[in-house]
């Protein structure tokens, strides 16, 4: 009972922090944000340490698409993140082995993953599983992925000494049981049936009810090695699945966006946030003109599930010219590999500061005791310009002109 009333709360203190008319980033902050647009989304979640932001934020947009659909906010569940990372976690584990280890096998993901899991297996709410069978009270991958991952390493190279020998009969399939022992020993045996709100379901009976149509999703993204207005696949580790994303140009990155968020859509985002600029505790990701008046201690951790490195500048503080990004720059920052596929998260508003520059709002899954807005945080133009590496929407999200060139 205690955490339904928690849930609540959240909703209702989240939706009452963003209805002011202007309202910062931190408390001592001189930025001033006035809605442009703002959509529903469920309460802010945290990862604890697992590298598994892409389900956490993934599942939130699916929840927000839930509300978009016509479901009032508080009735729309909190979908099962470890659910999905469980059955990725399998899916990777196979393909890796298939693939002689010529592949990404890691907590990290993508959000294709989510409706590629949902499509296959279903889906089950978080109180139906959570995945926490290893005594915790939150989600902490360290040591689940370390046997995980010895098992897999040790198979593979079992795999490979059999392909040496002539006459060898192959291996066998009980090694994914032996995985799926593992699992089930951290998350706990998935459900086939279970009880939601007086009703029984299956994980699979379940997500028919929820009424995607995975098929309405694509990824988009910009990068100019690449041409335009075609499917092309993101060459980075966590795109297991080698899904592809719509090559557009760097201004039609950000007007998707925005015509997405003014027409009700929320938007998941993949992005780097190893930057200076990119400051949690602060509320606030920003490209500034200087960079090196930000003083950096400390560092962030290696899955990205917390506040990170702390960072000090006035800019954080006070608005201040940002760097005009180009294509040749983001391009650049790719092809050095300064841009990283860091983070998962996602976009429910829209805003502009005192003097006109626009932001994205940003739910992120590190809690909500870590900033002042409580979870979210605010990303320039400049900064989603530069390091954006995908995001994920519904087709009807795109300019008419838009799907026209991409044939959708």
């Amino acid at each position: 009972m205690k955490k339904i009333l928690l849930s609540v709360g959240l909703i209702c203190y989240t939706f009452s922090f963003f209805a002011q008319d202007t309202i910062k980033n931190s408390e001592k902050s001189k930025y001033r944000f006035t809605k442009i647009a703002h959509l529903d989304a469920t309460p802010v979640q945290s990862q604890g340490f697992a590298g598994t932001c892409w389900s956490f934020s993934g599942l939130s947009f699916f929840e927000s698409e839930l509300i978009r659909m016509g479901h009032k906010p508080a009735n729309v569940p909190i979908l099962s993140e470890m659910y999905v990372v469980r059955k990725a976690y399998e899916e990777k584990a196979d393909k890796y082995i298939r693939m002689d280890g010529r592949t990404n096998f890691s907590q990290g993901g993508g959000f294709v993953d989510i409706p590629y899991v949902i499509n296959k297996y279903g889906i089950v709410p978080e109180e139906a599983y959570k995945g926490l069978n290893y005594g915790k009270d939150s989600h902490d991958h360290n040591e689940l992925f370390a046997v995980l991952d010895g098992a897999v390493q040790g198979m593979l190279k079992h795999s490979k000494e059999l392909l040496d020998q002539q006459e060898s009969a192959g291996i066998t399939k009980t090694w994914k049981l032996a995985i799926a022992g593992i699992l089930d020993a951290y998350f706990g045996k998935t459900p086939e049936k279970f009880t939601y709100k007086g009703k029984e379901y299956t994980p699979k009976t379940y997500a028919n009810e929820l009424g995607f149509n995975m098929d309405n999703y694509v990824s988009i993204t910009s990068y100019m090695n690449e041409p335009l207005y075609k499917p092309t696949q993101l060459a980075i580790p966590d795109n297991w699945l080698w899904e592809s994303s719509y090559n557009v140009t760097l201004d039609d990155l950000f007007s998707i966006a925005e015509h997405a968020l003014n027409n009700g859509y929320t938007i998941a985002w993949g992005s780097d946030v190893s930057e200076k600029g990119f400051s949690f505790r602060d509320g606030l990701a920003i490209v500034p003109e200087d960079e090196e008046s930000i003083a950096v201690k400390g560092r962030d951790n290696k899955n990205f599930s917390d506040a990170g490195a702390d960072k000090n500048s006035n800019a954080f503080l006070t608005p201040m010219k940002e760097k005009t990004i180009t294509p040749e720059l983001r391009q650049e920052a790719y092809d050095t590999k300064l841009t990283t596929d860091d983070h998962g998260m996602h976009i429910v508003g829209l805003y502009k500061d005192q003097n006109g520059t626009k932001y994205f709002l940003v739910k992120n899954s590190w809690g909500t005791d870590r900033n002042f807005p409580k979870g979210y945080f605010y990303a320039s133009e400049a900064f989603f310009k530069f390091k954006t590496m995908n995001y994920y929407l519904h087709k009807d999200a795109l300019p008419k002109d838009i799907r026209k060139k991409l044939n959708l």
